[in-house]
């Protein structure tokens, strides 16, 4: 089986963790008998040295011709970067799962579930100009893109073998316009989903429930700034941020890649964990095989491998282990064998 895989080694400890997930992917190509074409492409910081540009149009172009892209993080650009891509390839489902794992101090062990953020507009379309004295940002919230976005929710919510429940995070009652587009289309949405549970609630509720009782959420549907802000903080109950991956998803393309920034000030130091980009490769395989690729076990192998390398202890130093970044990859690709 070929896959094209179009991939953004980033900056910072992007090359690193890169490196450690390509060890992952060999592995797999071995075991699976499959046929990864990485492909790199520049973006980021780096490549804005080098040529000018922080996303060139040939890497936009490589990427519209693969069948997905695994991206690590970029540095100061990511809006130029990131922001863009999901904007142009029209990803418009930002997925970003929480799930409790072994050995990893988590807030609890039963925490299970996912961030199903709007990723095309709100104050990230990017709309901002100076006004007296200051500035001023236009949040841009459709009816279309609710309504997308609620849609592709609650099918997620039908699809997992939990609570079947979604909860709509907004703050309508300040921001009545923009918020209230947001949520009276979610509850348009929620009337064709009779099988599953729907309720609201305020950011700042949501906030303060996820640490309070995170076990509760099942599917939390939100806009973008305040998914942004929650998946951080939702990271911090089961692990941090160097377990957090994530999804860009659109109709046709996706994109994956870390949570978390390029962390500069690790950089070179072989301290950063890759389980990040690892586990959103994981997700481009789940994704892929609801493209039709038969990559079910594939995306099972290595959620496998990283529970058992995990509960046997062996992790990199944010996890409170002696690991490398380059030892955390291998350890993991010789799990895959096992």
């Amino acid at each position: 089986m070929n896959i094209d895989i179009a991939l953004i080694r980033g900056d910072g400890i992007g090359p690193e963790i890169s490196e450690a997930t390509l060890e992952v992917l060999r592995a797999l190509e071995q075991k699976f008998r499959l046929q990864l074409n990485i492909i790199e492409v520049e973006a980021g910081d780096r490549c804005l040295a080098k040529n000018g540009r922080a996303l060139p149009e040939e890497t936009v172009e490589i990427i519209r011709k693969s069948d997905v892209c695994l991206k690590a993080p970029v540095g100061k650009s990511a809006a130029e970067v990131i922001v863009k891509l999901r904007q142009m390839l029209n990803l418009y489902g930002n997925v970003r799962p929480t799930i409790s794992m072994p050995y990893v101090n988590c807030l609890r062990d039963d925490i299970d579930f996912v961030i199903v953020r709007e990723n095309t507009e709100g104050l990230y379309k990017g709309y901002e100009f100076d006004v007296e004295d200051g500035a001023a940002a236009i949040r841009v919230i459709t009816k279309k893109a609710s309504s997308r976005i609620a849609e592709y929710a609650f099918r997620m919510a039908e699809s997992r073998n939990k609570m079947k429940k979604v909860i709509a995070v907004h703050k309508a009652n300040v921001m009545k316009k923009t918020c209230g587009v947001f949520l009276r289309s979610c509850y348009d949405v929620a009337k064709k989903y009779s099988g599953v549970e729907f309720s609201d609630m305020l950011v700042d509720a949501a906030a303060m429930n996820l640490i309070r009782q995170p076990q509760t959420f099942d599917v939390i549907l939100t806009t973008n700034m305040f998914g942004d802000i929650l998946s951080d903080e939702a990271a911090q109950l089961t692990g941090g941020l160097g377990l957090a991956a994530s999804g860009n998803i659109g109709d046709e393309m996706a994109i994956f890649e870390p949570v978390h920034g390029s962390a500069p000030d690790i950089v070179g130091k072989e301290k950063s964990n890759p389980l990040s980009m690892i586990l959103s490769a994981k997700m481009m395989f789940e994704w892929l095989a609801t493209r039709g690729s038969q990559v079910s076990e594939v995306s099972r192998s290595i959620n496998e491998s990283v529970k058992h390398v995990l509960a046997s202890g062996k992790t990199t130093p944010d996890l409170g282990g002696s690991l490398s970044t380059e030892e955390m990859g291998k350890e993991i690709a010789r799990q895959i064998f096992s």
